[in-house]
């Protein structure tokens, strides 16, 4: 058969005068005659003496096969008039040999079943005499039960050669269709526990009595449908609507719990492509390397939500050697990247990437994009074993790679981040998703927040939630200080597992669970806008950046960095080298790709999430379709732990303010020279709570941690509070006769 878009050649050879072509047309139309006389006379009661005969021999050939052999002879008479006409169709031989499986596997299945199956065969039942050879030569070698097995898998075959069937696909959607029923029978029985919960059990003349005592029956459809509002998954059906939106208080501390994520997340839609199309790729490839002096075979195909990536192993050429005779070497791996464009050219698809080799396999991976590209939604990572079994509260769904696998990270391990992409790539959307499954794993007790956002797009909207140490820098000149303060606070830190003797924060917070103390929080700093930053003070963001990239993963500090121009004033070579991990989105040209991740490959991104990944503990890049998670998600998000804020929200002007932490840095030396305003109200709360602690001063009065812990020092030195008596152990609080002072 010809080539798709070549002329197909004429056939010259003629037979008495009339040309093959002309008696490949005629064969065509007396079959598709054949095909429709034989369907009109299958339906018909009343038959001719030739049709009768006809429909016989058919049935007792075929048996119930008879109904279904005409549509293969109008196939075939079909094909046959259009490959005599010059219009050649291509017809797969698997597809050919799927369809006579199918076929003769159906008919020795049908006659399986049949009471007797000579007679069947004589009066045209089950599988006529044909499907009765099968069956009796199966069941004579394999016994009854294995011909049946035998039959059963030759059908399947039959199937997944004749239509492209993948049973992994089928697994799939089966277990997709489980997921759904086993979600719906949860709702159903969730719902069943709310109505058991709020409706009375009353019998039915006392309901309606009531009901006619209230004067209407629509006065109680509202107060139901209030009453079907969602439970958190925590809260018990019988709890009071306030401890449903806030949190108890037990012992002065609060009582957190985490979102749902069945609730706040929305599952995706996946979008497969044909086999059909597949296979058509897969053969332009072939064809095309092939016609460039390039032998080479695609042996695996793995289809991802963005690009389907084409296994190709190299074949072999005849080249003489030195003395002359023809020696079989393998084809070179740069004679295949070297063909990018004219893949590109001959796939009608661009931009292409070519990896070669495929990490760990001797094959070369083409990338070829897809006719349509699928979301990845937050919800199908995170809802998956890879995700699961990663046992860190730093854990991060990243998204999928080329073949649909998730790819899970633990920040904890990496342990910063940098992000780099063009205006527009998926970086943003990138923050929210590392952003979202951080708030969805931890408590504010477990993990804290610090976000610099000077763009005020993205970050701004997380401002109200119980993480954040302090309301979302938008500031430039203040990002500064903010650095500053968090390098004090990973110099604290060591200090403090000095004097204990722990290594890092988790043996810490092993020390502290054991003797019932609080633990230290994660702080993640996120920084939205890196090149807005080092163009007002960058050497002081720099020296601070890397001071805290060098040194803070012992303490429990991580930081998540997003630039939109990966430039060498902007990404600078000491920060290249504290950030071992890094994402690039599609960026402008291979310059910036270099800069980011050394080597080229980005600037031939697609875009809307397509992303090259650089682990921490390996150098080769794994591409990636990110997460998506949408603004309704995030606000869902969002909205879940501003809920609980036991004092009223701020005013919506008041978004951007940040007093607490700015005001404890300006007013510093202040302090230290004259008494805080906040000492009275310090030693009312301590004296109420009779417990002294900073963060119990840092959650009433709002403030940062080092005023907090000057306010608990003066009241130490006036005699309100005694000395500490060591970690983990809180300070007493003395009664106003028992002052030391007094």
């Amino acid at each position: 058969m010809a080539n798709r878009g070549k002329q197909p050649k004429k056939r010259q050879k003629k037979t008495g005068g009339v040309s093959l072509d002309t008696w490949l047309e005629v064969a065509g139309i007396l079959l598709l005659a054949i095909a429709l006389v034989t369907v009109l006379s299958l339906l018909s009661f009343s038959r001719g003496t030739l049709t009768s005969n006809w429909i016989r021999l058919l049935r007792q050939a075929t048996g119930w096969g008879a109904y279904v052999l005409p549509l293969g002879l109008g196939a075939l008479g079909f094909w046959l008039f259009l490959f005599g006409f010059g219009r050649e169709i291509q017809v797969p031989l698997e597809t050919g040999l799927g369809i006579a499986l199918l076929f003769l596997g159906s008919l020795g299945l049908f006659h399986c079943f049949v009471h007797d199956p000579q007679a069947a065969a004589i009066n045209g039942m089950g599988g006529g005499y044909l499907g009765w050879i099968i069956s009796k030569a199966l069941i004579d070698g394999l016994g009854y039960v294995g011909a049946i097995l035998a039959l059963l898998t030759t059908i399947t075959v039959g199937l997944i050669a004749a239509f492209s069937i993948s049973m992994a696909n089928i697994a799939r959607q089966l277990l997709a269709l489980w997921q759904r029923l086993t979600d719906w029978y949860r709702h159903l029985r969730l719902a069943r526990t709310e109505r058991a919960a709020h409706v009375p059990k009353e019998s039915l003349p006392d309901r309606l009595s009531a009901l006619l005592h209230k004067g209407t029956f629509q006065k109680e459809e509202p107060a139901r449908r209030e009453e079907k509002r969602p439970i958190p998954q925590a809260a018990k059906p019988a709890t009071a609507e306030r401890d449903l939106l806030f949190p108890r208080v037990v012992g002065g501390t609060q009582e957190w719990h985490l979102p749902p994520m069945e609730e706040i997340l929305d599952k995706g839609t996946e979008q497969e492509l044909s086999q059909a199309e597949i296979r058509t790729r897969a053969r332009i490839i072939e064809e095309t390397l092939a016609n460039f002096g390039v032998p080479a075979k695609v042996v695996e195909v793995n289809p991802g939500p963005t690009v389907t990536q084409f296994g190709v192993e190299p074949g072999f050429i005849e080249r003489p050697d030195r003395s002359g005779k023809l020696k079989r070497v393998k084809v070179k791996v740069n004679r295949i990247s070297a063909l990018a464009n004219d893949l590109a050219l001959a796939l009608a698809a661009s931009p292409i990437r070519i990896e070669a080799p495929v990490p760990g396999r001797s094959l070369v991976g083409i990338e070829v994009p897809n006719t349509s590209i699928s979301l990845v939604s937050l919800r199908s990572v995170m809802d998956t074993d890879a995700f699961r079994n990663v046992h860190s509260k730093l854990r991060i769904a990243l998204g999928q790679d080329v073949a649909g696998q998730p790819v899970v990270a633990d920040l904890a391990q990496m342990p910063h981040l940098l992000i780099a992409g063009a205006t527009g790539s998926g970086k943003s959307v990138c923050i929210n998703s590392i952003t979202a499954c951080l708030l969805l794993n931890n408590t504010p007790n477990d993990l804290r927040l610090v976000m610099v956002d000077p763009k005020m797009v993205e970050l701004t909207n997380f401002n109200g939630i119980p993480h954040l140490l302090f309301p979302v820098v938008v500031e430039i000149e203040r990002v500064v200080a903010t650095l500053k303060w968090v390098t004090g606070e990973m110099d604290r830190r060591y200090r403090v597992f000095s004097k204990v003797g722990a290594r890092n924060i988790e043996v810490y917070n092993e020390m502290q669970a054991a003797q019932g103390a609080e633990q230290l929080p994660y702080i993640v700093v996120l920084i939205d806008e890196l090149a807005d930053l080092m163009m007002v003070a960058p050497d002081e963001i720099e020296r601070y950046i890397c001071r805290i990239a060098q040194l803070a993963r012992a303490t429990g500090i991580h930081l998540v960095i997003a630039t939109q121009r990966p430039s060498v004033d902007v990404v600078t070579g000491l920060i290249k080298a504290n950030f071992p991990a890094r994402i690039s989105f599609a960026v402008t040209s291979q310059v910036d790709s270099r800069v980011v991740l050394d080597t080229g490959g980005a600037e031939k991104l697609l875009g809307r999430g397509d992303m090259l990944y650089m682990a921490s503990d390996s150098s080769k890049l794994v591409r990636l379709q990110g997460c998506f998670i949408s603004d309704e998600e995030l606000q869902r998000l969002v909205n879940y732990w501003r809920s609980y804020r036991v004092s009223p929200p701020p005013p919506p002007g008041a978004a951007l303010v940040q007093q607490p932490l700015w005001q404890d840095m300006v007013t510093k030396e202040k302090e230290a020279a004259g008494k805080d305003d906040l000492l009275d109200k310090a030693i009312e709360i301590v004296r109420e709570h009779d417990r002294a602690s900073i963060t119990l001063l840092q959650r009433k009065l709002r403030i940062g941690y080092s005023r907090a812990a000057r306010l608990i020092d003066a009241m130490e030195e006036l005699g309100i509070i005694g000395p500490e008596e060591g970690p983990g152990r809180g300070r007493q609080v003395y009664k106003k006769e028992e002052n030391r002072d007094e």
